[in-house]
């Protein structure tokens, strides 16, 4: 990471996660620093599981992020200021099979210490090596209006990760990160 970040622990994230991953948004990212595609997401969460702090997101198996989740163990969950919301919009409505996503939206790829790739503009960065993932069955639907999300019946494959390291633009230092 860049010399503007800190390490944070995950306990110490300031955020309210509901309003920063369902308001806010954020870059789903895995790959190397060569190859690798950012994807729009503000589905997902934290928490803990298996004793760890963890992040979980979803993707469906028709994205370009897709084919990156299921070759790199590790990703990142980048979270930007308001205005940087072009840069989401376009990460989230065209595909890296197209354009180099974050070229074309002005974002600058740094490297997280355990390989993952995240943003130089970003405000929050979360780093995360999967431990599990399962795609949704929608015969475990309870209620019968979520197959509404899947009219072509491409359902997500949930990711859970244990994050490794959290940073977060600012002076000073903290925790382990």
């Amino acid at each position: 990471m860049t010399p503007e970040f800190r390490p944070i622990n995950p306990e110490e994230i300031p955020d309210n996660p509901f309003r920063l991953i369902g308001a806010d948004w954020m870059l789903l990212t895995a790959g190397t620093p060569g190859d690798c595609n950012p994807m729009t997401a503000s589905w997902g969460g934290v928490g803990v599981l298996w004793n760890q702090p963890v992040a979980f997101c979803f993707v469906r198996p028709v994205r370009h992020t897709f084919g990156f989740m299921e070759r790199h163990p590790v990703y990142t969950l980048s979270f930007f200021e308001e205005r940087h919301r072009p840069a989401l919009e376009l990460c989230g409505t065209r595909s890296g099979r197209d354009l180099d996503k974050a070229a074309a939206a002005g974002l600058t790829p740094v490297t997280g210490a355990g390989g993952g790739v995240a943003f130089a503009e970003a405000r929050l960065v979360i780093e995360c090596r999967t431990l599990y993932s399962q795609d949704l069955d929608p015969a475990r639907f309870l209620d019968a209006e979520l197959a509404d999300h899947y009219p072509d019946r491409d359902y997500h494959r949930l990711y859970i990760g244990r994050i490794t390291h959290v940073w977060i633009r600012g002076a000073g230092s903290s925790g382990r990160g």
